[in-house]
C-alpha cells in the first residue's frame, strides 16, 4: 500500500513539472515559472504534510526521490562553483577596464560586505535584546544533545585558535584540495589563489603582451563554456525549487518551530530590517529599490528555498550582469567575495543573536556597550572565511562564540528550527553580496544605469 501511495505521489509531482514545462513552452517569464515552483512546491508539501505527517515511510519514501530533483538541482549547481568563483576572479583581472580599478574595487566590496556585517550585527543584538531573548530556558531532546555532541568535536579545532591564526586558516596551502571544497574555508582560499594567478598576469601582460593576451584568450573561452554550462542548469531551477520547497513543507516539524516561535519571529524580524538596510543604501545611491526587488526575487527566491549561496552563485552573477547592469569583473567579485567573507545572514546576525542569547549565561550583561562593541567587531572579523553552503551559520556561530569564551551549547538547541532560518539567512546573504556588486560598481562608474532601469528581467 506504502509503495501504491508513494508512486501517486511521484506522479503528482511529475505533473507539476510537466505544468512548468508547458509554461515554458509558451514563454511564461522566468521569475513567474519561479514562483509558480514556489506556490505549487508549497501547496503540495503541506498536503504531503497533513495527509501522512512527517515521519511516516510515505513521505520519507516520497521525498527520497523528490531528492533526485531538488537535490540533484543543487548538486548540479554546486558543480560548477568552485570553477566558476576560480574562473570569475582571475576574468575579472584580464578585462582591462577592471584592472585600472583593481585596488579600488576589491577595496570597496570587501568594505561593504563587512560594513553590511556589522550593521547585521547590531541589529541581530537589537532583535535578540528587544525580544527578551533568552538561553537559559532552552531545553535539549535527544536530537539536540546529539547535535551538541557532534559541535563539540567541530569547535576542538576552533576554540583554541587566536583570530590571527584563523585567518591564517584562510589561506590555501594546497589550492587544489580546495577546489574540491574540502575545507569549511576553501571558497575564500580559492578567491585568494585566483587572486594570486590574476595578480601574475597584469604582470605577465605588461612584460610580455603576446602571453598576457594568448593566456586572456583562454581564460575568457573558459568561462565562455562555463557559463553556458551553467545557462543550461539555471533553466531548471523552477524544477528544482518545486521538489525543494516540497521537502521543507512536507518534513518541517511545525510543533517545534511553534515552541520557539519567539526565536524564529526576532531572527525574521532582524533579516527583514537588514534587507530594508539593503534597500535604502540603494536608494541613497540614487537607484530604484523596486527595480531591485523586482529583479533579485528570483535569485533570492531559489537562495531561499535552497540553503546554499554558494549553489546561487551563478544566478547571482547572472542577475548582477544582465539584470542590473554591473560589469562583469566587478559582479565576478562581489559574488565570489560574498560567498565567503561578510555574509550579513549567517555570520552577522545569527552569531550575534546566539550570544546576546547565551550571554547571561556565562554571567555577562549583554546589554553592556563594551560587551555589544566587542561582539560587533568580532562578528565583522569572524566572517572571513564563512562556508557558503548550509551551516555555514553553523561554523560563524561556533567561532564567534569561542572567541567570545561563550558557551556553544546553544547552537544545538536550535536545531529544529535551524532550516526554517536558514532560509532567511542564505537570502540575505546573497542580497549582500548583490548589493555590493551594485553599489560598487555604481561608485566606480562601471554600471549601465539603462539596464537597471529596464523593468524586464533578462532570461537565462
Amino acid at each position: 500500500m506504502n509503495i501504491i501511495l508513494i508512486i501517486i505521489n511521484i506522479a503528482v509531482l511529475l505533473l507539476l513539472m510537466v505544468g512548468l514545462f508547458i509554461m515554458q513552452k509558451k514563454h511564461v517569464s522566468f521569475s513567474k515559472r519561479v514562483f509558480t515552483a514556489l506556490g505549487l512546491g508549497i501547496v503540495f508539501g503541506l498536503l504531503l504534510h497533513f495527509i501522512y505527517g512527517t515521519t511516516s515511510k510515505v513521505t520519507t519514501g516520497s521525498i527520497d526521490w523528490f531528492d533526485i530533483v531538488g537535490n540533484g538541482y543543487v548538486k548540479l549547481l554546486q558543480m560548477v562553483v568552485m570553477p566558476l568563483v576560480f574562473i570569475s576572479i582571475v576574468g575579472a583581472f584580464t578585462k582591462l577596464k577592471l584592472t585600472k580599478n583593481i585596488g579600488k574595487i576589491s577595496f570597496l566590496v570587501i568594505g561593504i560586505l563587512l560594513g553590511t556585517t556589522a550593521i547585521s550585527a547590531a541589529i541581530g543584538i537589537g532583535s535578540a535584546l528587544g525580544f527578551g531573548l533568552d538561553g537559559i530556558h532552552l531545553t535539549a531532546g535527544e536530537a539536540e544533545n546529539a547535535r551538541n555532541a557532534l559541535l563539540q568535536e567541530k569547535v576542538t579545532g576552533v576554540k583554541d585558535m587566536t583570530i590571527p591564526q584563523q585567518i591564517t586558516e584562510l589561506l590555501p596551502s594546497n589550492p587544489f584540495q580546495d577546489l574540491t571544497g574540502a575545507r569549511p574555508t576553501s571558497t575564500i582560499a580559492v578567491v585568494i589563489f585566483a587572486a594570486f594567478i590574476g595578480v601574475a598576469y597584469l604582470g605577465v601582460k605588461r612584460k610580455d603582451p603576446e602571453h598576457g593576451d594568448f593566456f586572456a584568450k583562454i581564460i575568457d573561452t573558459l568561462y565562455a563554456i562555463i557559463m553556458r554550462v551553467v545557462t543550461l542548469i539555471l533553466r531548471l531551477t523552477p524544477y528544482g525549487i518545486l521538489a525543494i520547497i516540497t521537502r521543507v513543507t512536507a518534513t518541517s516539524d511545525y510543533e517545534a518551530i511553534v515552541k520557539l516561535g519567539k526565536f524564529v519571529v526576532a531572527s525574521y524580524v532582524a533579516l527583514i530590517l537588514m534587507f530594508i538596510v539593503h534597500l535604502l543604501l540603494i536608494t541613497f545611491a540614487k537607484l530604484s529599490p523596486v527595480n531591485y526587488m523586482k529583479k533579485a526575487l528570483p535569485t533570492l527566491t531559489f537562495a531561499f528555498t535552497s540553503r546554499t549561496s554558494a549553489g546561487a552563485l551563478p544566478l547571482n552573477i547572472k542577475t548582477q550582469t544582465k539584470d542590473f547592469g554591473v560589469s562583469e569583473g566587478i559582479a565576478n567579485f562581489a559574488a565570489s567575495f560574498g560567498l565567503s567573507i561578510g555574509q550579513n545572514g549567517c555570520a552577522g546576525i545569527y552569531p550575534a543573536m546566539l550570544a546576546v542569547m547565551v550571554a547571561p549565561t556565562a554571567g555577562i550583561n549583554p546589554t553592556s556597550p563594551s560587551f555589544i562593541l566587542t561582539l560587533i567587531l568580532v562578528v565583522a572579523i569572524s566572517s572571513f572565511g564563512v562556508a557558503g553552503v548550509g551551516g555555514g551559520a553553523t561554523f560563524a556561530a561556533l567561532i564567534v562564540l569561542s572567541v567570545m569564551n561563550l558557551p556553544i551549547a546553544i547552537v544545538g538547541l536550535l536545531i529544529s528550527v535551524e532550516p526554517l532560518i536558514d532560509m532567511g539567512r542564505t537570502a540575505l546573504n546573497v542580497s549582500g553580496s548583490m548589493t555590493a556588486g551594485i553599489l560598487t560598481g555604481k561608485v566606480t562608474g562601471e554600471l549601465e544605469k539603462e539596464v537597471y532601469q529596464q523593468p524586464h528581467i533578462v532570461e537565462a
